[in-house]
């Protein structure tokens, strides 16, 4: 029973791991054609957030929804923080892996 527990968690993984692809593919010229055409659309930069944010375990992934929360920040700062303080609480309650303050609390 446990191999087949073990191979029940691997099957899940990798699964996931496809499906970030699946995602990375079609959420990178989406998030890199908001950003090049400058878009102030904030109900389509939020939906792609909210659709990232569920992929964010995937370093790629968190590159991308790091650079449209920072296109954000730039016309609408409140809803930014917002999507900023999404990731953490989903992913990073430690503040280790989006923005500085792993580091600020080594100074």
């Amino acid at each position: 029973m446990t191999i087949d527990l073990a191979e029940g968690f691997k099957h899940l993984i990798e699964r996931r791991n496809e499906l970030a692809h699946l995602a990375k593919q079609q959420y990178k010229p989406l998030v890199n054609q908001i950003i090049v055409s400058d878009s102030r659309d904030s109900q389509q930069i939020k939906l792609t957030l909210d659709g990232l944010l569920d992929f964010c375990f995937d370093d790629e992934i968190l590159l991308l929804y790091r650079k449209l929360c920072r296109h954000l920040y730039s016309f609408d700062p409140v809803a930014a923080c917002y999507y900023v303080n999404a990731y953490r609480e989903e992913w990073d309650e430690e503040g280790a892996h989006f923005g500085k303050n792993n580091q600020d609390n080594k100074q």
